[in-house]
C-alpha cells in the first residue's frame, strides 16, 4: 500500500516539476535511506519547489536556510537567550529543528556555519552552549549549489560532501516541459494547499522496513566490495569509496529494490544509483577534474563483473 501511495507522490509532484519525475524519486529514495541530498544546479530549475513538494505531500515540517558569508552557526541550530523574568537561559530553536531543511546556495556559508551542520547530519542532533538537543525524526537535509557562480563561495570540503548521500541535478526542462510550464505558470504557491499523501509515522515506518526487511545476499555485498576496492586501485582517483560511502551504496540500493516492489536487492539497484552516490565522494587527480567525472566512474565500474 505504501509503494502505491509513493508513485502517486512522484507522479503528483511531476505536475509542479514537469519532466523532473527522475529527481523526486532520487529524493526520496535518499529520504528512506535516512541520508541527505545535494543538489547541485543553476538558480530557477526547481530546487526549492522539489524541497516544499516533499514536506507538504509527505506531511512533515519544513525550514528553509539561505546561506550567505555572514550566515551565523546560531542561525541555524538555534541559540539561548536569557529570559528576565525568569532569571536563566531559554533555548530558542532554529530552522534546522524541522523535518526537512533546505540550505540553499550552502557552499556561500563560511566554513564554520557549514560545520554546524556536521553533527546534525550525522547524529540527528545538535549541541548549543554545551547542551545536546535532538532533532526530529525524520530529519533530512536538501542542500544546493550552483555550480557555475564561484566568486564569495567556500566549496565544501570531501568530509561534508561524504555525508551527502546522494548529489543530483535538475537540469533544465525540455521545449515542450517549458511549454507546459509557461502555460501555467508558476504554481508553488499551490504546493503550500497540499494535503499530505503519506504521514510522518508511515514514513518512518518504510525507513525502518527498508533497513532491516530488504534482503542483501552475500553476491551483491561481494558486487559491493569489489566496486569500493576497484576505486582504491583506480589511475584516475587519488581517494576511492570510503566506509561511509559503502554504507550509501547498500542502503540506496535497499531503498530502489523497495520504490520497485522487491523485497531484495539486485546488481542493477546499485548500477543505477552510481551517477549520484558515487561521483562526489571520491578525488580524482588533478590532470581528469576537468573531465566527465560520471562517466569515468562508470567506465571504472564496468570491469567489475556483475553476479548473476
Amino acid at each position: 500500500m505504501e509503494r502505491i501511495r509513493i508513485r502517486e507522490i512522484i507522479e503528483f509532484l511531476g505536475k509542479f516539476l514537469q519532466g523532473k519525475e527522475k529527481a523526486i524519486e532520487l529524493a526520496l529514495i535518499s529520504l528512506f535511506s535516512k541520508g541527505h541530498l545535494l543538489i547541485e544546479d543553476l538558480p530557477g530549475l526547481g530546487k526549492t519547489t522539489l524541497a516544499i513538494g516533499l514536506s507538504r505531500s509527505l506531511g512533515l515540517s519544513f525550514g528553509r536556510v539561505q546561506a550567505t558569508s555572514d550566515l551565523l552557526p546560531t542561525d541555524i541550530t538555534g541559540l539561548s537567550i536569557y529570559n528576565k523574568s525568569l532569571g536563566e537561559f531559554e533555548f530558542h530553536p532554529g530552522p534546522i529543528f524541522n523535518n526537512i531543511l533546505l540550505v540553499d546556495e550552502i557552499n556561500r556559508a563560511t566554513p564554520k556555519t557549514q560545520s554546524a551542520l556536521l553533527e546534525a547530519m550525522a547524529e540527528k542532533q545538535v549541541t548549543v552552549d554545551g547542551k545536546t538537543y535532538k532533532l526530529p525524526n525524520p530529519f533530512f537535509v536538501i542542500a544546493t549549489q550552483n555550480p557555475i557562480e564561484l566568486f564569495g563561495t567556500f566549496p565544501l570540503p570531501e568530509s561534508q560532501l561524504d555525508r551527502f548521500i546522494m548529489k543530483i541535478s535538475l537540469g533544465y526542462p525540455d521545449r515542450e516541459e517549458l511549454k507546459e510550464i509557461l502555460k501555467l505558470g508558476s504554481s508553488r504557491e499551490e504546493l503550500y494547499n497540499i494535503e499530505p499523501i503519506i504521514s510522518k509515522d508511515e514514513i518512518i515506518k518504510i525507513q525502518d522496513f527498508i533497513k532491516n526487511n530488504i534482503y542483501i545476499s552475500d553476491k551483491v555485498i561481494e558486487y559491493i566490495l569489489e566496486i569500493v576496492e576497484i576505486t582504491k586501485r583506480s589511475k584516475f582517483l587519488y581517494a576511492g569509496i570510503s566506509t561511509r560511502g559503502s554504507l550509501a551504496i547498500t542502503y540506496t540500493a535497499k531503498a530502489n529494490a523497495y520504490l520497485k516492489g522487491r523485497d531484495y536487492v539486485i546488481p542493477e539497484d546499485i548500477k543505477d544509483l552510481i551517477d549520484y552516490v558515487i561521483p562526489h565522494r571520491v578525488i580524482f587527480k588533478e590532470e581528469y577534474e576537468n573531465l566527465n567525472k560520471k562517466e569515468i566512474i562508470k567506465s571504472i565500474i564496468e570491469e567489475v563483473p556483475t553476479p548473476a
